[in-house]
């Protein structure tokens, strides 16, 4: 078996022209994280010792080509490993030319961001995609370059070290399961390349795709359906989950790893803080299963993980896994991969109850499925959001809904029919997306304005919109707000005008900002505005809150009032109680609740306000108030 003495001195020579103090520094890491490493191999290749030393050769490359400005951050983010469970940490995701038209025009708005309290920035897409109709960036051609109409690599770290400047850390997609059909790998596999072909999975005819199909759910019935494509080129069928033009790679094959490997670095070396690695549960392929989650994935995750370690440690993970609530957990590290895999992952089950209370009045489904779900680890740090770039997918647990007397088919065809404003008495202007007659899942685009009804109730809407983001941003974790929110942006009414958009649309939630809202943001007599601010003072106020540090798990209290969720958080500096009042009408909440939960004077840091109760010793919520309790400053 190898050992890390005898891969060092193959990675010498990457390392040959540095101080000695940086070689010292690349061998301690080497040496903390080469069981990481080895033992996640083990789990993959027949050969592990033999990838293992290609990854740490591609890791001595990527530390020596790193920036000095780098492993200085590298050296502070070691010294603050929790940088990413601040309560400071408040996101925003965008398309780039969506919110600033390019990478340098991006970087002209960033007092919009400041102002918001952004300290997390995500931007969607931005490397080479394939011509045409590309699923919003996600066809890769070229992960080494940045799309032409958005700027270069340069303007790419030229943000980077911008953003870095003003406390804003650089959120950049990983695409790993796919990459276009015009990628270099498909044009080389295409043209007969036998080492290339193999990066794919190519069958000659139907047999083994059709075994495959008996269990694989369709991402796309309406206009991909099927997971497989013939390609004339190729000469066979080839493995494509989402788009005929997306092909997925063999993650069984060592040299697909290692040219991720060598990708992971130098996004790193250009500056980027966090690497989302989409669709992450897809990369394990095997016959008889779903081929999403298996244990593979998270080998594989281990492994870019700890390359990570030892070159860039200042680079973080975030695992795209959109999956049942109960295999959430799993990505941020449980059993032997605790601590050695994702450092952030979608919490989508909390977006999707948070959609369920406000369109039922109710918390009592919320709160089944989100205690039932298997604490986090304490180093693994949830993304949090109202809605993201994609659809929603009501991701209800048939089980919860049976314990709490609900039918889970027909729940999930109620939230389709509210949020698409079908239902009567729905304030909500959602457009469905994908609807799939075989299994009647029909999934939901819109903005939060359109979800949360601000066109048709402006007030109810306001106070929807600023409860949903508080439920997110109380939780705990990294609280994430999708463009044009902030300012309450309706859906986008041109979105099919512009080509390759016209049947996907998703795109009505992905407006252009409003210049004129961007404009108003501080003017408390418009919609904008008060949506605006409402969120801004969410950031401030979590920023000085403790309890929010994402270590400090949060715990759904039973038994409220079905018209209130509390969530207690325990942390060192004290107790926090979440209260949502999902409803339009007062909801109690009993005063001695708080006291028992260690606070003696109870105090919501969101209003600013003592809590207190009547002679019932009940504490009355107001219609869709939303109140962090702390105990009161002194």
């Amino acid at each position: 078996m190898a050992t890390p003495e005898d891969v060092r001195t193959r990675a010498g020579e990457a390392l040959a022209d540095l101080a000695p103090h940086l070689r010292e520094t690349f061998g301690l890491r080497l040496d903390r994280w080469w069981d990481d490493l080895r033992d996640a191999l083990e789990g993959l290749y027949p050969d592990p010792d033999a990838v293992a030393s290609d990854v740490v050769l591609t890791a001595a490359r990527g530390f020596a080509a790193r920036p000095h400005d780098l492993h200085l951050l590298d050296e502070r983010r070691l010294l603050t490993p929790d940088w990413l469970q601040q309560p400071r940490m408040f996101g925003y995701a965008c398309y780039t030319e969506r919110f600033g038209g390019d990478l340098r025009g991006l970087a002209d708005r960033l007092d919009h961001l400041e102002d918001l309290g952004v300290t997390y920035l995500h931007l969607m897409p931005l490397l080479q995609p394939r011509e045409g109709d590309n699923d919003g960036g996600y066809a890769v051609a070229d992960y080494r370059s940045v799309r032409p109409d958005l700027g270069t690599t340069e303007d790419l770290r030229d943000l980077a070290t911008t953003l870095r400047g003003r406390g804003i850390s650089l959120v950049v997609d990983l695409v790993l399961n796919h990459v276009a059909r015009e990628h270099a790998w498909a044009a080389a596999a295409r043209a007969g390349d036998a080492a290339y072909r193999s990066y794919f999975h190519v069958h000659p005819d139907r047999t083994v795709p059709d075994a495959f199909e008996e269990t694989l759910p369709e991402v796309f019935p309406d206009f991909a359906p099927g997971s497989f494509t013939w390609d004339d080129e190729l000469d066979g069928w080839v493995w494509t989950t989402f788009n005929s033009w997306q092909w997925d790679l063999d993650w069984s094959n060592p040299a697909v790893l290692l040219e991720f490997a060598e990708i992971v670095l130098v996004l790193a070396n250009l500056g980027v803080e966090v690497l989302r690695l989409d669709a992450i549960a897809l990369l394990w392929k095997r016959l008889g299963t779903t081929c999403q989650n298996q244990p593979e994935v998270h080998d594989v995750t281990q492994v870019l993980r700890t390359l990570a370690r030892m070159a860039a440690p200042a680079l973080a993970f975030k695992a795209e896994a959109i999956v049942g609530p109960r295999d959430l957990v799993q990505y941020l590290g449980v059993g032997e991969h605790a601590g050695r895999v994702s450092d952030l992952a979608y919490h989508n089950s909390l977006m999707v109850q948070v959609w369920s209370m406000l369109a039922t009045g109710d918390t009592v489904l919320a709160r089944q499925a989100l205690a039932a779900l298997p604490p986090a680890p304490t180093t693994g740090t949830w993304i949090d959001y109202v809605r993201c770039h994609d659809d929603i997918g009501w991701a209800v647990d048939d089980a919860d809904a049976a314990a709490v007397g609900l039918d889970g088919p027909q729940h999930r065809a109620f939230l389709s029919s509210w949020y698409a404003g079908e239902f009567p008495g729905s304030w909500a202007r959602g457009l469905v997306f994908q609807h799939n007659p075989a299994t009647g899942d029909r999934r939901i685009s819109g903005t939060a304005a359109a979800l949360a009804g601000l066109g048709l109730d402006p007030d109810g809407g306001l106070a929807r919109i600023f409860l949903a983001h508080a439920v997110v941003a109380g939780w705990g974790g990294i609280p994430v707000v999708w463009s044009g929110d902030e300012l309450g942006q309706p859906n986008d009414p041109a979105w099919a005008d512009e080509p390759g958009h016209e049947a996907d649309n998703r795109w009505a939630h992905r407006p252009r900002l409003d210049p004129a809202r961007a404009a108003q943001r501080h003017d408390l007599r418009t919609e904008a505005g008060r949506v605006f601010s409402g969120l801004a003072h969410l950031a401030r106020v979590r920023a000085g809150l403790p309890q929010l540090h994402a270590s400090a798990p949060s715990r759904v209290l039973l038994d409220t009032d079905p018209g209130v969720l509390a969530t207690l958080r325990a942390h060192a500096s004290g107790p926090m109680v979440g209260l949502y009042n999902v409803t339009r009408e007062a909801r109690p909440f009993p005063l001695a609740w708080l006291h028992d939960a260690g606070l003696a004077a109870p105090y919501d840091a969101l209003g600013g306000h003592r809590v207190t109760a009547g002679a019932d010793g009940q504490v009355w919520l107001p219609a869709y108030a939303a109140w962090w309790v702390v105990e009161a400053p002194a």
